[in-house]
């Protein structure tokens, strides 16, 4: 991890360097953002939510929920939610 005062910094320079530093970009050395490197392996989106604060608060209110009042039964899900079943037909014997 390397602090770099944020006027110092661009990303032209985090690029040409190897992809394992994180940088913290600190304003009047208090640290104010990270750059983190990301593998070709990650899923952005995935990155993405588990970095967003909105997310988290919604994950941590469901954890918090099933904790207290317990969950739900996969039978009670599909019933809830599934798809109507439809008859199926058996095909006459010739």
């Amino acid at each position: 991890m390397r602090a770099v005062e944020i006027t110092d910094a661009t990303l032209a320079d985090y690029g040409r360097r190897p992809r394992k530093d994180t940088w913290v970009l600190t304003r009047r050395g208090k640290p104010v953002a990270a750059v983190v490197p990301i593998s070709s392996e990650v899923d952005l989106e995935t990155f993405g939510l588990s970095h967003n604060p909105r997310f988290i608060e919604i994950v941590n209110r469901s954890w918090a929920s099933y904790k207290k009042d317990g969950g739900v039964s996969l039978e009670e899900m599909r019933r809830r939610h599934g798809p109507e079943r439809k008859v199926s037909r058996r095909r006459k014997a010739r």
